[in-house]
């Protein structure tokens, strides 16, 4: 495999930007396509946004909510291209998104309609999977309907041998842990373990505590993993509230109580966690706090709240732009979603090129290697510069994505 993201490795002499304005890359890069779609039997509108195409394909995966925009979904796009860049990953960034209630009995019928719809990219381009409000099995059981087979589609059938790269990646979905969880239900929330143990290991703090907003699929996995490397996770909000214990959750007893939305029945709460409003997990005294729930989640009109001190975001784009310079001035860090919460989509890539096998301890020690050491350089690199983790990490996808112009086309086996 050829490594793409070498700056990662540049000497200190060497802080990497070469000139390149990244505001402007992030801001003002324009899609390279907009798709548009109205449901003709709910009037729900979506829409696909193909931010670049490497060797013909993008990935990013489709959410569903009530008062998804475009402009968040154009966000999204733009930040996906950003993480395949990091992550070296031979492909281009996209983003689905409909705004429809994903809890609303006719959303299946949404789902699928959208995706018949956008039927031409999901065949040749668009290689999508879950996100907010949509889990991988209903995304499957869309594409079968309208024809499609798996999700990974538009990859699959590039292939050299389309039917055993789809039995690999088929058995690799299926894989489970030792805790008999689907590999890749929690492969990312790993990943965000992993950059906040990172973060912790760059500054030495012995004791950690972390804080996490979203018990779902990403901040779970996260949680779970920060709890078995020994971290005191003190608060974990779901959309009921913030459930807090100074002397840290029992965090697998908690998630055991979820139901298919990530909330926890509180009714079996023990009486040890103090239950406090929705909000109030980001005011808890933490030194990590982990947005993992919905996207632009701390604001200028909340950021005041907020009292960690570094900030890894799990949920794409958790902090918006504006708060986040609030919280530059008071020494806060955000270590952006464009590396920390990349795990997930890396993984997908990963399987279908054979990098990683069915072997769980394959991926979680591939994951543990990049995103530890791309964290590390990335708090280095932003210290020694004075430049934001975020400037910084798009920076490094802009080179690597130039660098990938010059690629002969990857060959999927």
């Amino acid at each position: 495999m050829t490594t793409l993201d070498t700056r990662w490795q540049n000497s200190p002499a060497d802080d990497g930007r070469a000139g390149t304005s990244t505001t402007s890359l992030e801001s003002l890069a324009e899609p390279y396509r907009r798709v548009h779609w109205t449901d003709p039997v709910t009037g729900a509108h979506g829409y696909l946004v193909i931010q670049t195409l490497v060797s013909g394909l993008a990935t990013g995966g489709t959410r569903m909510r009530s008062g998804c925009t475009l402009t968040e979904v154009e966000d999204l796009a733009r930040g996906m291209a950003a993480k395949t860049a990091v992550f070296g990953l031979p492909v281009g960034g996209a983003k689905g998104g409909i705004d429809f209630d994903p809890q609303d009995p006719r959303a299946t019928g949404v789902l699928e309609r959208f995706f018949a719809h956008m039927k031409p990219w999901l065949d040749a381009h668009w290689v999508t999977a879950e996100d907010l409000g949509v889990t991988q099995q209903r995304i499957d059981d869309a594409f079968a309907a309208v024809g499609l087979g798996q999700s990974f589609h538009a990859a699959i059938q590039r292939s050299q041998d389309p039917g055993a790269t789809l039995a690999r990646v088929r058995e690799g979905l299926e894989t489970l842990t030792e805790d008999e969880c689907a590999l890749g239900d929690v492969i990312g929330g790993y990943g965000v373990a992993q950059a906040c143990l990172g973060v912790f290991e760059t500054r030495a703090w012995m004791m950690p505590e972390v804080a996490i907003q979203g018990v779902g699929t990403m901040g779970g996995a996260a949680a779970f993993y920060l709890h078995e490397a020994g971290v005191h996770v003190v608060a974990m909000a779901d959309a009921l509230g913030t459930l807090y214990d100074p002397n840290g959750l029992d965090v697998p007893a908690l998630l055991d109580l979820r139901d298919e939305y990530g909330t926890i029945d509180r009714t079996r709460v023990p009486g040890t966690v103090t239950l406090l409003p929705r909000e109030a997990v980001l005011a808890v005294e933490a030194d990590i706090l982990v947005p993992a729930a919905i996207s632009y989640a701390i604001t200028p009109a909340n950021v005041e709240d907020v009292a960690a001190a570094v900030i890894v975001e799990a949920a794409n784009t958790g902090v918006t732009r504006e708060a986040e310079a609030m919280l530059a001035r008071r020494g806060v860090m955000v270590v952006p979603d464009i590396v920390a919460n990349t795990g997930a989509a890396a993984w997908a890539w990963w399987l279908l090129f054979g990098w990683v096998g069915t072997d769980p301890a394959d991926s979680f020690d591939r994951l543990y290697t990049e995103m530890r050491s791309k964290v590390a350089r990335l708090l280095e690199e932003s210290m020694r510069t004075g430049v934001s983790p975020r400037e910084t990490a798009w920076s490094i996808a802009a080179a690597n994505r130039a660098a990938m112009d010059n690629m002969a086309e990857a060959i999927i086996p």
